[in-house]
């Protein structure tokens, strides 16, 4: 009885494999494996974005049912690099940190990193945007990515970009989680950091173990146990074990218990889930009950919905560091292979430049930890997985409501709520005419962007608007129309004193060409909520 309460409690550790890789304490590779299986993490990577990206996000807490066909075929790959370039932001923004590597050494900064990450041209969204603005305007990581500076901390963000830091740190777990502290501190932190270690440890152990559900077993022992991030994906692996052959019921037992977004303003109370929870559990998902075979595993984990394109990515490229770049099946390689020499969009990088760049880096990091790679072979030091710092965000923050407002103002604007924390949900406008300039920059958004007017014009205008809580100013905030230095949302507060409170924004510089939309208030409160439901009698 004991047995069976622990394999479905989620706080248990994963049995211990009887065939434990890490304990041998070293292993040799030749140089032409590493760079196999390091192109073949990046191939992996991009195959699986390109594979979810009809069905990303379209199906919003429900899975994609087998008969719902996947498109696949010869230029596919092709196809969307010319269509949509903006789709492959897994990939260049993943790429940008190497790049940071790159120009600052192996032992780049927290504060080097995100300078270089917050000079980019091209668009970001949710938390990479957060910590972009926070940055731009002097808060610098791990602050720029701390949840009460940033809404979006839990979001799937360094999840997604965390697939090089795996590509660096072949096998050497906790070298790779050290560099996923000081690059996911940038965007994220608690359970969104998690999701990026998480995703490095996978990758660092696709090295050396060709066990997909040894690697998950793993890897989750690089997130400290109490963690909510941790129970999700231990609560995976207790259901794989009790549903070995069924990963839909997998799905449904995560979708009961941990489908609730609380900190994303788009998904708070609604079916868009972006938290990095849910999508790492449909990441373990494709990786449990894909068997090691490259089309399931990418196949499952993008019929698990929600970010169907991410979560195919990162199981992709941990089965492309598995497999090796060689033995990826030609059904998916071959369409990939048009494009690798091809700098993505608003980028002077390739998936070419990504190969020979993780390579060195690989090659400089296993130096680094005590490893070799004189002549043709490389000894890698093996490292048993280390739980990283402990953090959770939103701690006595329980969703209790959404408002829908749908007001636009000029001067200022007063709400009133009853909880210990808000968050206003809107944009900036810019009131003017569709003429053929305009017309013009709005067809070259790429993938991703916003809907039309929501800041796409990358004019100097800045407002600012004071902040009022309560009648006492609390804060001055700038929001700008230059789409690279927005602020995602005017205004937050988290863990006020629980009770009635009024939130005004009055616009100082306001200007005719201008307004200001909130579409949504989203309260919170230091107590959970119960059931809403009416209680009726019992007969």
């Amino acid at each position: 009885m004991f047995l069976v309460v622990c394999v479905i409690a989620s706080g248990c550790e994963p049995e211990a494999n009887t065939n434990d890789v890490l304990s041998k304490g070293s292993i040799t590779l030749s140089k032409a494996t590493l760079q196999d299986k390091i192109k073949g993490g990046w191939a992996g990577q991009t195959i699986g974005v390109v594979y979810g990206a009809p069905v990303e996000f379209k199906y919003q807490g429900s899975l994609i049912d087998d008969k719902m066909n996947i498109p696949w075929h010869e230029h596919y790959v092709k196809y969307w690099w010319d269509k949509k370039p903006g789709l492959f932001d897994d990939i260049y923004t993943d790429l940008n940190f190497v790049k940071a590597f790159e120009k600052h050494g192996l032992q780049a900064s927290s504060d080097s990193i995100a300078h270089h990450w917050s000079n980019t041209a091209y668009h970001l969204a949710h938390a990479n945007q957060a910590s972009r603005y926070n940055i731009l305007n002097g808060i610098m990581p791990p602050a720029s990515g701390f949840w009460k500076n940033n809404p979006h901390a839990d979001d799937i963000d360094f999840q997604i970009e965390a697939d090089f830091i795996g590509l660096m740190a072949p096998g050497m777990v906790n070298a790779a989680t050290d560099i996923a502290d000081r690059v996911g501190h940038v965007m994220n932190s608690g359970d969104g950091w998690y999701g990026g270690v998480f995703v490095s440890a996978m990758y660092s152990l696709a090295f050396v173990s060709d066990d997909p559900v040894y690697i998950v077993e793993q890897a989750i022992k690089t997130i400290p146990a109490g963690t909510k991030f941790h129970d999700c994906i231990a609560d995976v692996i207790a259901w794989h074990k009790q549903y070995p052959d069924d990963w839909k019921q997998t799905w449904f037992e995560v979708q009961k218990k941990w489908n609730l977004d609380v900190g994303c303003p788009k998904g708070a109370f609604l079916g868009f889930n972006i938290d990095a929870k849910i999508n790492s559990a449909y990441v373990a998902i494709g990786m449990l009950y894909g068997n090691g075979d490259f089309t399931k595993s990418v196949d499952i984990a993008a019929r698990c919905g929600q970010d169907a394109d991410c979560n195919p990515a990162t199981v992709g490229g941990v089965l492309g560091v598995m497999l090796g770049y060689d033995k990826i099946p030609a059904f998916w390689l071959k369409p990939l292979q048009e494009i690798e020499r091809d700098n993505f969009e608003n980028t002077d990088v390739s998936l070419g430049k990504a190969y020979t760049w993780s390579f060195n880096h690989a090659l400089g990091v296993i130096e680094q930890e005590g490893g070799k790679t004189a002549g043709g072979e490389v000894t890698i030091p093996l490292e048993t997985p280390v739980a990283v710092a402990f953090e959770q965000n939103f701690e006595k923050t329980f969703l209790v409501e959404r408002s829908k407002i749908d007001k636009s103002f000029t001067d200022e604007i007063t709400l009133e709520f009853t909880g210990n924390g808000y968050l206003l949900y809107g944009n900036m406008v810019k009131r003017g005419k569709i003429d053929a300039d305009y017309i013009d920059r709005i067809s070259k958004r790429t993938y991703g962007s916003e809907p039309l007017g929501l800041a796409e014009l990358n004019d100097s205008y800045v407002a600012t608007m004071l902040v009022y809580t309560d009648d006492v100013v609390t804060d001055t905030v700038s929001l700008p129309m230059m789409n690279t230095a927005r602020k995602l949302e005017p205004s937050w507060n988290y863990q006020m004193p629980e009770g009635i409170h009024t939130i005004k924004l009055k616009w100082i510089n306001p200007d005719k060409n201008y307004e200001y939309r909130v579409n949504d208030m989203i309260v919170y409160s230091g107590n959970e909520p119960q059931s809403n439901l009416p209680i009726t009698a019992s007969k």
